[in-house]
């Protein structure tokens, strides 16, 4: 996410950081390079423009050429800069109504079928609703088909109505069996055409005013750069909608429609879509976006997730575990598996500040345990628990019964006995009050 623009805004600020002479010829290039940065990664040039000559215009009225540290100065008004750009504070979801109804919009293609479900599965498990997703794209089968593969998949039921070819009359029979059936959160997901024609924007309107939404969202797929935002306009235009949903911004290294799409229709990004999995919908935080951005990483957003998966009762039972020197392969593999259920391996890895330059042009599989997994399965359930048992010839067995190297064995055990020692001496007293710290954290949300 933001690889190639990340990189450039560093280029453009590595003078100023520098220890030379800072003079107003410095930052005239250095906001150049930052407004050419910006261009490149598809920001709409007027915004691009006025981006960097709010920046300067800061830069010269704070003394940046007469402070101590202007390099560093000069970052946080870019920081503080693109914060703005991008919405400046982040926006909360509207949940009020019974049921609330969330209107879905925006073009074929764009995720917005996954993302309603991801935005059901979000809503279930982190705001404890009972949505109901309804199928209002009419046109398309493998739609309707689409939503209730999903739905399935999280637990979350769908209405829909094949005998009916009208999507107002669908939307508002979804609404009748939601209040029926209990559903406080209705999502109503309509269809999409390649491009937006008139047709298309009549039926999403008549259904706008038919079922009057407390939330209307426009889901857009931000790969599609500068155009994403031309379509975001198109639509406001008729619908004026309450926020923008970025989805596949996983995969996109420019990230124009990301900063610019706020200044062109004046609505808030509400959410992001991160990657594949039901689970990879993040609340969107203009100021931490604005970190990543400038390769400073995101520990906060890293930090929520781990909460997120974290098990107090099977945390309490690691630790007594430890304790005792009973920590085995089994624990080692359940702690794997939150990390995995946090998301993208890469994405994690981006969070922590000054990682996401060295991971770059790194291709980190999502399945990087997948090895280390088939290792630990290919052991009995004693020698799980007891790994000092592992001699020779057990080590040659686990590495043919799990395709790998007796090297690779030997490392895993290695890493795991390095790692149980730290985990040891985590239970010491610096340990303990780092992990209270962390527990404290949670109530900073």
């Amino acid at each position: 996410m933001f690889d190639n623009l990340s990189e450039k805004l560093e280029k453009a600020l590595h003078v100023l950081k520098g220890h030379g002479q800072i003079t107003e010829i410095n930052v005239a290039e250095t906001t150049k390079e930052v407004r050419r940065a910006l261009l490149d990664a598809d920001v709409n040039f007027k915004i691009a423009k006025e981006f960097t000559n709010r920046v300067k215009e800061k830069a010269l009225g704070q003394n940046v050429l007469t402070t101590l540290q202007p390099g560093q100065l000069m970052v946080k008004i870019v920081k503080d800069e693109l914060t703005q750009l991008m919405g400046g504070s982040t926006e909360g979801i509207n949940l009020s109504g019974n049921p609330s109804i969330i209107l879905m919009s925006g073009l074929q293609g764009s995720g917005k079928t996954t993302f309603s479900g991801k935005l059901a599965n979000y809503l279930k498990t982190k705001k404890t609703k009972k949505p109901l997703l309804v199928a209002c794209d009419v046109y398309r089968p493998a739609a309707i088909d689409q939503l209730h593969v999903v739905g399935e998949q999280i637990g979350v039921e769908v209405y829909s109505n094949r005998e009916n070819s009208d999507p107002v009359a669908i939307a508002k029979e979804g609404i009748a069996h939601a209040k029926a059936n209990g559903c406080n959160v209705v999502i109503v997901d309509t269809a999409g055409r390649l491009a937006v024609d008139e047709a298309m924007m009549n039926e999403i309107s008549n259904i706008h005013k038919a079922i009057e939404p407390q939330e209307t969202l426009f889901v857009v797929d931000s790969m599609t750069g500068q155009d994403a935002v031309n379509t975001a306009k198109a639509f406001n235009d008729i619908l004026n909608f309450d926020g923008v949903i970025l989805t596949k911004l996983d995969g996109d290294t420019r990230g124009g429609a990301a900063i610019s799409i706020k200044s062109v229709v004046d609505k808030p990004i509400k959410f992001i879509g991160t990657g594949e999995k039901m689970e990879a919908i993040d609340v969107f935080h203009p100021d931490r976006m604005a970190d990543r951005i400038l390769g400073m990483g995101d520990v906060i957003s890293l930090v929520e997730r781990a909460q997120d998966q974290f098990d107090e009762d099977e945390a309490r039972k690691i630790q007594k575990k430890i304790a005792k020197n009973k920590f085995g392969f089994d624990d080692f593999l359940s702690q794997i598996q939150q990390i995995k259920r946090m998301g993208n391996i890469k994405d994690l890895m981006g969070m922590i500040p000054g990682a996401g330059k060295a991971l770059k042009g790194m291709d980190i599989d999502d399945d990087a345990f997948k090895h280390i997994e088939a290792i630990i399965h290919s052991m009995t359930p004693d020698e799980r628990s007891n790994p000092s048992k592992l001699n020779a010839s057990r080590k040659k067995r686990i590495a043919k019964g799990s395709g790998r190297e007796v090297q690779e064995v030997n490392q895993l055990l290695k890493q795991f006995d390095q790692m149980s020692k730290m985990m040891k001496m985590m239970q010491g007293g610096k340990g303990k009050k780092m992990m209270q710290m962390m527990g404290g954290m949670k109530g900073m949300r």
